[in-house]
């Protein structure tokens, strides 16, 4: 796999897909969210948390506090720290009246939590989730790439002025989130990120990596092919 400057990790709710492409050495760790848990029918928040980090004690793994006040998040933020050394906590870098989390983010990295600050779309978020991480930490700043170009906007100067951001703050590691397509991989590494979050529905793809622009089209019209018998089409009248 030609991915040895950056690290995999596999972005979703679903257990079974955890263990399905946990077994590739290129997927160092997961990410999820709420929403990402709603999709997968999750109804016991911890009791999955501590499911995945009990299968999964070597990868990273980030969980998400959900709630809109700083107390509330910050008491979330404790709770899931203490899952596993391996834990993550995710916190948006503003809630959704859009206050600054910054002075959260500060504290719980003091106390030495592990911080994935998310939802980050500006150089200006950036700096300031950077300024806000205890120096020497390993904590993760999650720039949304891939939400950025669907506003039809190219995020590879936002992302290349992140990365020299991050190189300010001894720990911060810079992460590509939202992956849209395989190609996204190759762009987060080029760009210097440390981490890719992928849909697993995206790993499944990474087969298709090296083949010919030919052999994509045989295979794209035996698809083709296949579906039509199975669905039983037909234009012509017998």
């Amino acid at each position: 796999m030609p991915f040895k400057k950056i690290g995999i990790y596999s972005d979703g709710a679903d257990i079974a897909d955890m263990r399905k492409v946990a077994v590739h050495d290129y997927v160092k760790g997961f990410t999820t969210n709420p929403s990402l848990m709603k999709s997968a029918g999750v109804t016991d928040y911890l009791s999955f948390a501590r499911d995945v980090v009990k299968e999964f004690p070597k990868h990273s793994i980030s969980f998400e506090v959900f709630g809109n006040s700083f107390e509330t998040m910050k008491q979330e933020a404790r709770v899931i720290a203490s899952l596993g050394e391996n834990v993550a906590v995710k916190i948006p870098i503003l809630t959704p009246d859009e206050k600054s989390t910054a002075e959260l983010i500060h504290e719980l990295s003091e106390e030495g939590i592990a911080i994935n600050v998310t939802a980050i779309t500006t150089s200006q978020q950036v700096q300031e989730a950077v300024d806000a991480l205890t120096e020497g930490k390993k904590n993760i700043i999650s720039v949304f790439a891939g939400r950025i170009a669907d506003t039809g906007v190219d995020p590879s100067a936002f992302v290349r002025a992140s990365r020299k951001i991050c190189d300010t703050k001894d720990g911060a590691q810079l992460l590509w989130a939202s992956t849209r397509e395989v190609l996204n991989i190759f762009q987060a590494q080029d760009l210097g990120c440390d981490i890719i979050t992928v849909p697993p529905s995206i790993l499944s793809k990474l087969g298709n990596i090296g083949k010919s622009a030919k052999q994509v089209s045989i295979d794209t019209v035996k698809n083709f092919e296949a579906d039509i018998k199975t669905l039983g089409f037909s234009i012509l009248d017998d």
